[in-house]
């Protein structure tokens, strides 16, 4: 009868696509007091349950706040089970009130039908942004009860109600702006009112193809004003991060079940292939060019105009992700990005090395579910005092659709052998105490610091300046931003950064100086020779919306520096002269001359949209003594091109 009563289950979860778990005797949860012995944690790495069912259950998303509090989006309401809690899912703050390393504590932040299967929450101070349906939440404790007193509508109508692929979670940035996105079930980006909003490049940010399409990474002031769209074209990109040089990640998943989920630099401006850029198409339509592999031909990456992942990493459920910038873990997982997928059960590092214009990365496991198939890491944040904290859904299956469990879910913290779980001190009450906080691991604690730093004006400038002569160039970074954004301290602190040996702080100098409305291309012109190529990539962005004749030229400048090696160097171009391709590829032309059809000259006719590229194009094809020659990967790039010129071009095809 209980061989039978398993067998009724199995057939059941498979009717739901429920990915199965087999643990010993057969399919089976296991106890939180297993949970340890059935994980492999990284080398130099200790891990212990901080929290359990019944305490909390099916964690979606957590952050931490200054206090060392682990705040919980709890959901049970999901998909098939939406309405199995009548009183609504819950936010939950978890504490160790007594010090021995595990929660002893649950309050209840908020509750309602309003934020059921919650996919993000953001704590910033007394405010909390709840990412819940297609609306975003902030939450504010007004007297420090633990109590949500009030909730206003920072963003609305956003489509992806009880969808993994809809909002996912804020994070503060170094910048003092919010960071975001959302996957492919959400459809649009609306203001309280529900007005769809138009961002800084004066598109609206729709699903529209006009530009962007499918999931998108976002940055706007902590208000919800001056958007700013990041990246397209994503599938499900489930969080983003930011580390403190402003560099953006992010991870996405492919059609499940094809190996192809990715991890994203996530270059600003760039379309990330997901669909045919101006079709709509998806990866198992036809196209010239195509992929030979699957995983790769999922994201189009044979297309110009999309930008090159910085790592594949098989097939997954990928979800929370965050930079690790702490100390207290190995060295091999400081200044990596850390991130939870939930499909092959496991939490992994990142390593990243610069590779040209971009990034290579490799694969360290650091926490893995490898006797509990259970185990579905669902996020992952820093700690006040450096350590990790891990949350599992804790489920058979992966996703909503395929939710079997209502009743689990456990918090792991990861840190060092022996380690106890202890909350720095911070003062922000003085430049010396809020500039200390500044250099905290933890997000929650740098919101403070940067408030209280920016609030302080002038009377913050020496500790700040003391925090940037200092040997650690995340923490320098950091000090960077803050003094860039005080008032009258912007050019001078851009002027120091561009003069920097660090080529990562010279990214940062263009990075504020494009926030600061700085002119760029004066901006440009210093580093317009850079010997760090990833330099001139943020030299080349920053140029995208400057249409003179001197950005022009810089342009050009830059575009004769590559040398049809470098993917990553070739999408700044294009992201660089899109909005200005004509005028950009005639200043090229003047520039390179009779030479244009070097190995970077063809790379750069392939990927330029101006209306002269395709008669390069053409004049590509029928040389067939150019190095490398490739018909079809040239003939593709007719595909992104309309008009007299390219029926011109085509036709002069005819006589080979």
């Amino acid at each position: 009868m209980e061989r039978n009563n398993r067998l009724a289950v199995l057939k059941s979860l498979i009717g739901l696509g429920v990915s199965l778990a087999f643990t010993g005797s057969g399919f089976t949860a296991q106890p939180p007091e297993k949970a340890i012995a059935n994980l492999d944690v990284g080398e130099g790495l200790e891990a212990s349950l901080f929290a359990s069912e019944p305490m909390m259950r099916s964690p979606s998303s957590i952050d931490i706040d200054h206090l060392g509090r682990i705040w919980v989006c709890e959901v049970v309401n999901y998909r098939g089970h939406n309405g199995k809690r009548p009183e609504g899912d819950r936010i939950l703050v978890l504490e160790d009130a007594d010090g021995d390393g595990t929660a002893d504590k649950s309050t209840v932040f908020y509750q309602g039908r309003d934020i059921d299967s919650a996919h993000g929450i953001c704590v910033l101070g007394n405010k909390v942004i709840v990412s819940a349906g297609d609306n975003v939440w902030v939450m504010t404790d007004d007297n420090g009860d633990l109590k949500s007193d009030r909730k206003e509508a920072l963003f609305t109508k956003l489509g992806g109600a009880q969808h993994d692929h809809g909002i996912h979670a804020f994070s503060f940035g170094p910048d003092g702006k919010l960071y975001f996105n959302f996957g492919n079930a959400a459809r649009q980006l609306a203001d309280a009112s529900g007005k769809v909003i138009t961002d800084m490049a004066g598109n609206e940010v729709k699903a529209s193809r006009k530009p962007y399409q499918q999931g998108m990474a976002f940055r706007c002031d902590p208000d919800g004003s001056n958007v700013e769209t990041l990246g397209w074209n994503f599938r499900n990109n489930w969080e983003v991060c930011v580390d403190s040089f402003g560099t953006v990640w992010q991870s996405d998943n492919d059609d499940d079940g094809n190996k192809g989920v990715r991890i994203n630099f996530v270059m600003e401006f760039g379309n990330y292939g997901y669909r045919d850029e101006f079709t709509g198409k998806g990866w198992r339509d036809k196209r010239t060019n195509i992929e030979k592999e699957i995983p790769l031909r999922h994201w189009h990456l044979n297309d110009p105009g999309v930008v090159p992942n910085l790592i594949q990493t098989g097939q997954g459920s990928p979800t929370g992700i965050v930079t690790y910038e702490g100390s207290l873990l190995p060295a091999g997982f400081r200044n990596q990005i850390i991130h939870c997928d939930a499909g092959p059960n496991v939490t992994r590092a990142y390593p990243v090395k610069p590779a040209g214009a971009g990034y290579s990365a490799q694969i360290t496991n650091l926490l893995q579910g490898a006797r509990d198939k259970w185990f579905r890491p669902s996020d992952v944040c820093v700690a006040p005092d450096g350590s990790l904290f891990v949350a599992d859904w804790y489920d058979p299956g992966v996703g909503g659709h395929a939710m079997g469990d209502l009743d689990r879910g456990r918090i792991f913290r990861v840190a060092v052998p022996g380690s106890s779980y202890s909350v720095p001190k911070i003062n922000l009450g003085t430049p010396d105490g809020a500039a200390q906080a500044l250099t905290s691991p933890n997000g929650a604690t740098r919101y403070l610091a940067w408030n209280a730093l920016h609030k302080m004006g002038n009377k913050a400038v020496p500790a700040l300046q003391k925090l940037w002569k200092g040997d650690n160039p995340r923490h320098r970074a950091r000090a960077l931003w803050v003094l860039g954004k005080l008032y009258g301290k912007g050019e001078g602190a851009v002027g120091t950064a561009l003069a920097d040996s660090d080529p990562n702080i010279r990214m940062v100098g263009i990075r504020l100086a494009r926030q600061l409305g700085l002119k760029l291309p004066e901006i440009v012109a210093k580093v317009v020779k850079d010997q760090s190529a990833a330099v001139r990539r943020e030299a080349i962005i920053a140029l995208r919306f400057e249409g003179s004749e001197k950005a022009n030229a810089l342009w050009a400048e830059l575009a004769v520096q590559h040398d049809g090696s470098d993917r990553w160097y070739l999408e700044a171009l294009g992201i660089g002269s899109d909005l200005h391709a004509d005028a950009r590829f005639a200043a090229w032309l003047a520039k390179v001359g009779k030479d244009w059809n070097s190995k970077g000259g063809c790379d750069l006719v392939w990927r330029s949209r101006s209306k002269l590229a395709p008669g390069y194009l053409a004049r590509i094809i029928k040389d067939k003594s150019i190095k490398d020659h490739d018909s079809p990967r040239y003939m593709r790039a007719f595909d992104f091109h309309s008009g007299e010129e390219k029926k011109k071009a085509l036709e002069s095809l005819l006589d080979l």
